[in-house]
């Protein structure tokens, strides 16, 4: 894992560009008691993209009922990646706390479903 004090290597205009990060809004969210580590099972609604599933581990500083209705960045060409027998479609990115906790990455102010970070 990369902290800030680590410099990472430059990439170029167009490798950026080739990360779709996009704003979705959680519509759904439920347990994931299979889970190696606590995680919650998401449901995004990425606009233009459709509905899209993530397993998220940030069961520290959010609750199940908290979470429908919040925006969130999602990269969303990664791949599927298949945890246990859940497949998750997008990740749903954070930053780590200090405790190593994940705090959910999210737009300033409301933005439409499906936009990308630009």
């Amino acid at each position: 894992m990369h902290t800030s004090a680590q410099a990472m290597p430059t990439i170029s205009w167009q490798h950026f560009e080739e990360t779709d990060i996009r704003v979705g809004t959680i519509v759904e969210a439920t347990e994931f008691p299979e889970a190696r580590k606590p995680a919650y099972k998401l449901l995004v609604d990425l606009g233009p993209l459709g509905l899209k599933r993530s397993s998220a581990q940030i069961t520290k500083h959010y609750t199940l009922d908290e979470l429908p209705g919040k925006q969130v960045l999602c990269v969303t060409n990664l791949g599927n990646k298949q945890i246990g027998k859940y497949m998750s479609e997008v990740l749903v990115t954070g930053f780590a706390d200090e405790n190593g906790d994940i705090v959910l990455a999210q737009p300033a102010g409301p933005v439409p479903n499906g936009s990308k970070l630009i």
